[in-house]
């Protein structure tokens, strides 16, 4: 009997063992995969200036993206206006519409955040 409990231990070892190797192989084989997206994302934000454009009436900044600038093509629309690349608009027009989008929020322009 105590031969068998003996064996009964070796073997458990063996398979435990065999366990933790695939866990490990498995892990390192997983890890490039998990990282490379962050990487990517982190390639992708360098390879991208961030404009920031600064409001003086709410002294607060604006970051200028692909939703702002759908926002921006709403406001000129509703208000009349030819469509102008943002940052060659006068200080003045720029501020003008800083104080719309104050007043309009993405929820109620329907602009999707992803």
């Amino acid at each position: 009997m105590i031969g068998h409990t003996s064996a009964l231990t070796q073997g458990m070892k063996i398979n435990m063992s065999g366990f933790r190797d695939a866990a490990l192989i498995g892990a390192a084989l997983l890890i490039p995969f998990t990282m490379a997206p962050m990487a990517l994302r982190a390639q992708d934000h360098q390879d991208h200036k961030v404009v920031t454009y600064h409001d003086k009436q709410h002294n607060d900044d604006h970051e200028w993206n692909t939703h702002e600038d759908q926002a921006y093509r709403m406001y000129a629309k509703q208000n009349h206006r030819k469509y102008q690349t943002f940052s060659k608009l006068k200080e003045n027009d720029q501020q003008a519409y800083w104080g719309w989008r104050h007043e309009h929020s993405d929820a109620q322009l329907k602009i999707e955040i992803r």
